[in-house]
């Protein structure tokens, strides 16, 4: 097999609730495993090639946890514990990404290192708890930064450099999404404008909606407010510049925090089109940071987008739609 072939992250799905991530390195896997769980080699390799590490905190030992903040345009942190370590053929445990917007979104891990005649072949098999929350693990931008990250532990046990200078505005993001929908054209359309729809599905997985107002009309308003598991109350509200029933909609959109604060300020289309008896949604949305913490937000944005298109496609093909809590 190709040196470039072997050496890239392969991810599968073996079943609604499990990922499987499979990549080799040129190096002996005591070596692989020694800078998979040893703090002073963590830092250099764990996490995009724009992040630096905030903080690094590793008891390594059966029942032991592990505690890692990075910073990109903000900070994330990201923890878990050790069940069981088997030098060096691998671990398992749980890992939970800390951010209460997703609800603090936790799952198993089994991470097993193969010999093969001096390489080192990693397979990762996550386990999650339901078929939600691993298709928002998967929507998160999960495939991308786990192959960015592995090519840093790649280039860490080269000997090469791993890290690269932050680039962009951390301050705005873009994001696109093409979706296809199991529902004719018109039913997706009607769950974009009627409230008693549209309550049902808006908002990342944990959270919920309610109180929906929409006067579906060029210079229209548009207002929704959903509630963190928390309890927590955040609204989104604009003004409609283009309705093209079951076509197009084109409307501003922007973000407030409990105490009326713009957060964000965006503008976002949503086209639908045919295909076949479905629906192809393409959804293009820029955003630009109005407070300091707005980069975490931002980082968010297409995580969220995508967990709630997840809870849309749901609803428009007759599925129960369930904030996801873990």
């Amino acid at each position: 097999m190709p040196e470039a072939t072997r050496n890239r992250l392969t991810v599968t799905l073996p079943s609604d609730t499990e990922i499987l991530m499979t990549r080799e390195f040129d190096a002996p896997r005591e070596l692989v495993f020694a800078a998979m769980t040893q703090p002073e080699h963590i830092t250099h390799w764990w996490g995009p090639r724009t992040s630096r590490f905030v903080a690094c905190e590793v008891d390594f030992r059966e029942g032991g946890s592990w505690r890692y903040t990075i910073e990109v345009s903000q900070q994330m942190t990201f923890s878990g514990t050790f069940h069981k370590i088997t030098p060096p053929e691998g671990l398992e445990g749980t890992e939970t990404y800390n951010e209460p917007m997703f609800g603090n979104p936790t799952w198993k891990t089994i991470l097993r290192l193969d010999d093969i005649d001096g390489r080192t072949r990693m397979t990762s098999h996550v386990f999650h708890r339901s078929k939600e929350a691993r298709d928002g693990h998967c929507n998160s931008g999960m495939e991308q930064g786990a192959a960015e990250t592995l090519d840093r532990l790649e280039d860490l046990l080269a000997g090469r450099p791993t890290h690269a200078e932050p680039t962009g505005n951390p301050m705005e993001a873009e994001v696109e999404i093409v979706r296809i929908f199991d529902a004719p054209r018109d039913l997706v359309y009607e769950a974009w404008t009627k409230p008693e729809h549209m309550t049902q599905w808006w908002g990342p997985g944990p959270f919920t909606s309610h109180s929906c107002k929409l006067d579906v009309r060029p210079g229209g308003e548009w207002q929704i407010t959903m509630r963190s598991p928390e309890g927590r109350d955040f609204r989104s509200s604009g003004v409609y510049s283009e309705v093209v029933p079951s076509e197009r909609l084109v409307f501003t959109n922007d973000a407030y925090g409990q105490d009326g604060t713009q957060l964000l300020k965006g503008l976002t289309s949503v086209t639908f089109a045919d295909d076949g008896r479905k629906t192809k949604l393409t959804l293009k949305t820029k955003a630009t940071g109005l407070v300091p913490f707005a980069p975490q937000m931002l980082k968010g944005m297409e995580p969220g987008w995508n967990m709630t298109l997840e809870k849309l496609s749901a609803f428009v093909s007759g599925k129960a739609v369930t904030a996801e809590r873990h």
